[in-house]
């Protein structure tokens, strides 16, 4: 479901984007409106879902984790409750940073992130071809990174 979007919103939006760590004072600042008012907006924003939550991104490299995955799942079984068990255990996978349904090709498309080759190895053999109902596995590993962002274009 869509919200309705005004420009305060949106300012809001952008700049949380860019820092979430500001305090109200410096984001009804930055946005141009007073403090409580900024405060109702935001308490809003979260309300709706709009803001899922307030994270810290952290480098993979610097906490070890620096080699990257993106790993296409094709499954044997594709009835709706086998799908959704696939996606539960993946939700309880540290290693699964996202975790997509796709359509046309494989049944999912994910991303991994852990230290090296050993890991990535005992990833697949507990959360893949341990699962009776994984076909196919098929990982593409990333060799350079040239962007992230996790901004929403508003």
């Amino acid at each position: 479901m869509t919200f309705p979007l005004d420009d305060l919103d949106r300012r809001i939006l952008s700049v949380l984007q860019n820092d979430a760590t500001l305090t109200n004072q410096e984001l009804a600042a930055r946005v141009h409106v007073s403090a409580p008012t900024c405060l109702r907006r935001v308490r809003r924003l979260v309300e709706q879902g709009v803001i899922e939550k307030q994270v810290a991104i952290v480098s993979p490299e610097k906490v070890g984790a620096g080699l990257t995955g993106i790993v296409e799942i094709t499954l044997d079984v594709q009835a709706a409750e086998r799908l959704a068990e696939f996606e539960a255990a993946m939700a309880g996978e540290a290693a699964v940073t996202q975790c997509y349904r796709v359509s046309t090709g494989p049944d999912f498309v994910l991303v991994v992130q852990v230290p090296d080759m050993a890991a990535y190895h005992a990833l697949v053999h507990r959360a893949f071809t341990g699962q009776g109902n994984v076909r196919n596995v098929r990982t593409f590993f990333s060799v350079h990174r040239s962007k992230f962002d996790t901004r929403v274009a508003l």
